[in-house]
């Protein structure tokens, strides 16, 4: 489904894009689609050479919960000596943050297709533990203790 788009992106930039499938939710719970990418990934970064592809030109790239991915196997990455580095990391519309669903572009594009509020709230449960049922609290922010909402508000709150 997105072979076009990756095609587009590699195309564009002149680099290599490199494109996982992975087990998804709710069958298959967190972390289960990250261990995926990354060993994908690093299996990738460990045999460039068999592939033919410049080291200095691959991109990882993601949608949705795959932009999620792709940001989490670009940091997890960053810290490693023993691969090549990765040229960029390209995220289309990512999930990066389920402590507040409640933040300023949730509430502007609440009623906004294709991912309401409320199915983003519900894809990030599944894919954490497969289970729903506490759908109203997270949409309330209750999930979250109140010592980790003071910790993280210089980087997630409304301002």
């Amino acid at each position: 489904s997105h072979e076009k788009i990756c095609r587009y992106v590699a195309r564009e930039s002149k680099s290599v894009v490199v494109s996982f499938g992975y087990r998804l939710a709710p069958e298959h719970k967190y972390p289960a689609a990250y261990e995926d990418c990354l060993n994908a990934t690093i299996h990738f970064m460990k045999n460039i050479e068999l592939y033919g592809v410049d080291p200095a030109n691959v991109i990882v790239c993601g949608d949705s919960a795959g932009g999620n991915l792709a940001a989490a196997v670009s940091q997890t990455l960053a810290g490693r000596s023993d691969l090549p580095k990765l040229r960029a990391q390209i995220l289309i519309y990512p999930g990066l943050q389920a402590l507040d669903f409640n933040l300023p572009s949730y509430q502007q594009n609440r009623g906004v297709p294709p991912l309401f509020r409320e199915r983003a709230a519900f894809y990030v449960l599944q894919y954490l533990n497969g289970n729903a049922s506490n759908l109203e609290e997270v949409l309330e922010g209750s999930h979250i203790p109140i010592d980790i909402k003071l910790n993280y508000r210089k980087w997630v709150s409304p301002d």
